[in-house]
């Protein structure tokens, strides 16, 4: 495997040393082929809101399993997907089911061009859509971290349909579409970047820029593979009260299994084929074991208090560390939102990338290696998120804080 990996990500270039492997998870922790045990707040790159090994995601594939692997048809479980989809995620009124985030976005992005007949695409700095040609230039995510942010293999014309500005800079975003407001096919961005640790946007920009997309007939397409389901039920489109035409899933709706989906306004879906003129497929798309696990997973965040408690474990974990940085005079900034959490060693605020890049990288290493050693494993990268999962109990939480606590002392 190139790298020893079959994704980048998981590799440990950024910060030294040589990746662990897993043998078991169960809940919150990791069982390591050392057998070593390991507080996860890595949760699989976001799925895992339930931890690992669920019951009753285990008992849903389970279940599904005993009917077979994949049928080539459709099912029943695509069905009772879809109707919780559309019930939980307000811009969604029709959904297709694809097998990954970068497949949710790539089809976004071909859905807004067919539908609009127009072909250039706004991104921002530091947004990861996945390793899609158009999209994977100023990425996030394993891009940043292996010091590669534009991929060989691209050709430059591909590059050249796609305008990268700066998160958080609503001017710009006006500029832009001053100079190319009737070849704008969409607008695509991560509504809180998570691929370059976690940022928030600034108040009123997310707003700018769906009323700029309104203006010039564009279509808003919000990432929310990472935040979908995640920061709310209805991820950041409810809980900002900003509604996009077109919206990328993965992750929690996959239950632990590979799975995306794209959903929208009916009039921009109903351009995909069979209906309309934009084609898109796959053989495994809405594969039943996928849906099944999904299916439980995001029953079980309709059930009472989730949010709040991982809103309350996300303080904690917040304000343990921010705590201990005062304490002992270290510069640190610790954006949270629900169960998502990063750390950056910097003096101000982080609101784009730049901001991102700037902070200190050693000092990162030696905090990641010091959790890894006392038993806590988060992303071996400064530029990732930090999730928490409904299976971390407060015993986990309390050693979690901890030995974040002991690692930033031992800074």
């Amino acid at each position: 495997m190139p790298g020893g990996v079959n994704s980048p990500v998981r590799a440990f270039r950024s910060v030294g040393g040589t990746p662990f492997f897993t043998k078991k998870a169960e809940g919150a922790k990791l069982t390591t082929a050392d057998d070593r045990e390991l507080i996860d707040f890595v949760c699989t790159w976001g799925p895992a809101i339930h931890g690992h090994n669920n019951e009753v995601i285990r008992e849903a594939v389970a279940e599904a399993l005993n009917n077979g692997t994949s049928f080539g048809t459709p099912n029943p479980y695509e069905v009772e997907m879809a109707e919780l989809i559309i019930e939980m995620v307000p811009s969604v009124e029709k959904v297709r089911m694809v097998n990954s985030g970068t497949e949710a976005t790539m089809t976004a992005i071909r859905l807004a061009r067919g539908c609009t007949k127009r072909n250039k695409v706004i991104k921002f700095e530091g947004c990861y859509h996945g390793h899609v040609d158009s999209l994977l230039i100023k990425a996030g995510s394993g891009a940043l971290t292996l010091g590669n942010p534009d991929s060989a293999g691209i050709p430059e014309s591909f590059a050249e349909e796609t305008i990268v500005l700066p998160f958080n800079d609503i001017e710009a975003v006006d500029s832009a579409f001053a100079k190319f407001g009737d070849q704008l096919a969409c607008v695509i961005l991560e509504p809180y970047p998570a691929n370059i640790g976690l940022i928030m946007p600034k108040g009123g920009y997310l707003r700018g820029i769906r009323d700029l997309c309104t203006k010039h007939g564009t279509v808003l397409i919000f990432d929310e593979v990472m935040t979908g389901f995640r920061v709310s039920a209805g991820g950041v489109q409810e809980r900002e009260d900003i509604i996009p035409d077109l919206t990328a899933l993965g992750k929690i709706i996959g239950g632990g299994l590979p799975v995306g989906a794209v959903g929208g306004k009916t009039e921009i879906m109903d351009c995909l084929a069979p209906l309309g003129p934009v084609y898109q497929a796959g053989t495994l798309s809405g594969n039943p074991l996928a849906m099944a696990a999904g299916i439980a997973a995001l029953k079980l965040l309709k059930e009472d208090d989730v949010y709040q408690r991982l809103e309350k474990m996300g303080n904690q974990v917040q304000e343990a560390i921010e705590t201990t940085l005062q304490e002992i005079g270290l510069p640190g900034q610790i954006p949270q939102v629900g169960s998502m959490f990063c750390l950056y060693f910097s003096e101000d605020p982080v609101e784009n990338l730049d901001d991102a890049t700037t902070s200190d990288t050693d000092r990162f290493n030696k905090y990641f290696h010091t959790c890894l050693e006392k038993g806590v494993y988060i992303p071996p990268s400064k530029y990732e998120g930090n999730f928490i999962s409904t299976a971390h109990e407060q015993d986990a939480i309390d050693q979690a804080c901890d030995v974040f606590t002991r690692a930033l002392h031992a800074l």
